[in-house]
């Protein structure tokens, strides 16, 4: 394993953690944003996460994005945009398949995550994180207990999610369910029926609009099992998500010549 950090902005220490394969071989990648509340990147959801993916073939990094009162929108999402272009740049040497990353978050990191998938070409986010060419789009989400609405966890913090910018634009911009559209990639999601952190509803809210704009999406509602598990290594229910992950991004990136599949539109009658 090769491990280094890439410094992104020294001062604020925000960083990324990269876990590479030395064998030569180009491999889809995964990049993943810990929770921790927009305060904190929670340990049990980040580098643990990246050495996971790492040692069933990915390469793997892990994003220490913006926090605190730095939290406010849109620094975050500029940080994650940066990360993704520093990995594009770097594909050739970090032995990346540029076209199969998948970003994965979990709570917070969710939303950050969710955030990129339907903000990667926000005008504000592409001229302050330097893309030019959609190299912050992600190809794929992994999504774990995430915050999608403002209607959730996010009531009391958006004071500091949104600082002194406007309240009404910033607060639409905030909620990823009301921002997807035909270009958000496809998504995994997961998230328990019992999680009194982060209402299911918020899972549910994404996928409908999803649905609404016809974007694969596959998604896993646990009946038990609080806010935060992480892998879940305590619960056998909850842990199977991440086998269950694997399986999905296997199927979205064979590159195996195959029968265009029928459209979801196909099957409805008109």
């Amino acid at each position: 394993m090769i491990t280094k950090k890439i410094d992104i902005d020294v001062k604020n220490n925000i960083y990324l953690n990269c876990f590479l394969h030395n064998d030569g071989v180009t491999r889809p990648a995964v990049l993943v944003c810990p929770g921790g509340g927009y305060m904190v990147c929670a340990p049990h959801e980040g580098d643990i996460i990246s050495k996971k993916y790492f040692e069933k073939g990915y390469n793997t990094f892990t994003l220490f994005y913006s926090l605190g009162q730095r939290a406010v929108f849109p620094n975050p999402l500029i940080d994650l945009s940066v990360a993704m272009k520093i990995i594009r740049e770097n594909s050739a040497e970090f032995k990346v398949n540029s076209d199969k990353i998948a970003v994965l978050g979990f709570s917070a990191g969710g939303h950050l995550a969710a955030s990129l998938g339907v903000h990667w070409n926000l005008p504000q986010v592409l001229e302050k994180s330097g893309c030019q060419k959609a190299e912050n789009k992600p190809n794929a989400l992994i999504l774990c207990y995430p915050v999608i609405t403002t209607r959730s966890w996010m009531v009391p913090h958006l004071p500091r999610l949104i600082g002194d910018r406007d309240y009404d634009k910033t607060l639409k911009l905030l909620d990823c369910s009301e921002n997807v559209g035909k270009h958000t990639p496809p998504a995994f999601l997961v998230h328990t029926f019992m999680d009194n952190t982060v209402s299911v509803n918020d899972s549910l809210d994404f996928v409908r609009a999803m649905e609404q704009n016809d974007i694969p999406f596959e998604l896993h509602i646990f009946p038990n099992g609080i806010h935060g598990l992480g892998l879940g290594d305590n619960d056998p229910s909850f842990s199977k998500w991440f086998e269950l992950s694997l399986l999905w991004l296997e199927r979205l990136f064979d590159d195996s010549e195959k029968p265009q599949a029928p459209k979801r539109a196909d099957f409805i009658k008109k």
